[in-house]
């Protein structure tokens, strides 16, 4: 497969690495890239005891899914700054000699009429080869990404994925499973899960998963035309909920009182961002961040706190940062609306996602991640 290295000859680069039945050399590196609505992020790890070492990384927001909303293909514009930021991600595959890797494109690709066209355009210009994911990947990718953060006391789990095009729920039981087992079976969930029945690990049940296509980017395109932002706000919020009238748990435990037993882990920018600014965090910080817990009320506060400031003073709060400050409030809107549906004292915020899924996927397959506490 061509592609361009730094000095802008040709080289071969080989993507979407399937695991061999071979076990790999246990220093081998692996990559793993989310192309997602808005951004496009990748990690390239390497395997370490249970867990795994980062040792490049790449994140930029190219807003692929810019007008999605509205014509229903990916702009050229859009399209140029995505295939930039594929050729840096390239560059750095081939600089660390990445031979297992998994690189996938998410709901904008999906939604998009030209997506499968953006798609030849990338291998052109790149020589990556990157794959469509489907709604239940996505989903399940990311509750492998949020095993570590599990609670041994969690018996019902809630995971909330807010992407740039979508959003993902999956609801687990982990009644069976014995507590200091309960994150290691999650992390075990490989084959993919089926609604109502339990997983090949024993025990593990899931309940239900959604995936919708309210993202904080189509969201945002969506109510662009409310001035408003307690209008917007309110209008963002209804309709996501009625987005979610399918998901069997909005019907069964919906509106209930907190439970000890009950757990919520969101993973996005959005949870990450209102867990910076309930901190006061002028420069993020992934180690405060990610694994904090945060309540119903400290979330209602900062949003409160982001709805008072306006758009003028979101634009200025360092806590946000100028790459979240315009899709900030329909994200929060997504969020509220879980947990005003659920609420709890114990939402666990997750700096990790498809990409740290990706990752824990293919070194799980592949055996080269020891079987010991996660």
């Amino acid at each position: 497969m061509a592609a361009i290295d730094n000095n802008g000859a040709a080289v071969v680069l080989q993507s979407v690495m399937r695991p061999s039945k071979e076990r790999p050399d246990p220093a081998e590196l692996y990559a793993a890239l989310d192309l997602g609505t808005n951004s496009c992020r990748m990690l390239i790890a390497q395997p370490k005891g249970g867990q795994f070492h980062v040792v490049d990384s790449f994140s930029k927001s190219v807003q692929l899914g810019r007008g999605l909303e509205r014509h229903g293909s990916l702009s050229r514009a859009s399209i140029d700054r995505t295939i930039a930021a594929l050729i840096i991600c390239q560059r750095k595959l081939a600089h660390h000699k990445v031979k297992r890797m998994r690189l996938v494109a998410t709901e904008a690709c999906r939604r998009a009429s030209n997506g499968a066209e953006f798609m030849r355009r990338v291998k052109g210009a790149t020589g990556l080869e990157l794959e469509i994911i489907r709604p239940e990947e996505e989903a399940r990718l990311a509750v492998v990404s949020c095993a570590p953060l599990v609670s041994q006391k969690t018996e019902q789990l809630l995971v909330v994925d807010i992407g740039g095009g979508s959003t993902e729920l999956v609801w687990l039981d982990l009644t069976k499973i014995p507590p200091k087992e309960r994150s290691r079976a999650i992390m075990r969930l490989q084959a993919g899960f089926e609604k109502g029945r339990e997983t090949p690990f024993p025990n593990v049940k899931v309940v239900d998963w959604i995936s919708v296509p309210c993202g904080v980017a189509t969201l945002k395109d969506q109510f662009s035309d409310v001035v408003d932002d307690h209008a917007r706000f309110a209008l963002m919020s209804c309709h996501v909920e009625e987005q979610i009238t399918g998901f069997a748990p909005y019907h069964l435990s919906a509106g209930t009182a907190p439970r000890p037993e009950f757990q919520i882990i969101g993973t996005s920018g959005t949870v990450t961002t209102v867990a910076a600014s309930h901190l006061g965090l002028k420069r993020y910080d992934r180690n405060k961040v990610d694994g904090l817990r945060m309540t119903s009320g400290q979330i209602d506060s900062v949003i409160r706190d982001y709805i008072s400031m306006g758009d003028a003073g979101r634009r200025a709060d360092p806590r946000i940062g100028r790459d979240r400050q315009a899709l900030i409030m329909s994200g929060v809107a997504i969020l509220q609306t879980f947990m005003r549906l659920w609420p709890t004292d114990r939402l666990s915020v997750a700096d990790r996602g498809l990409r740290e899924g990706l990752l824990y996927s293919q070194m799980s397959a592949d055996g080269v991640l020891e079987d010991g506490p996660v």
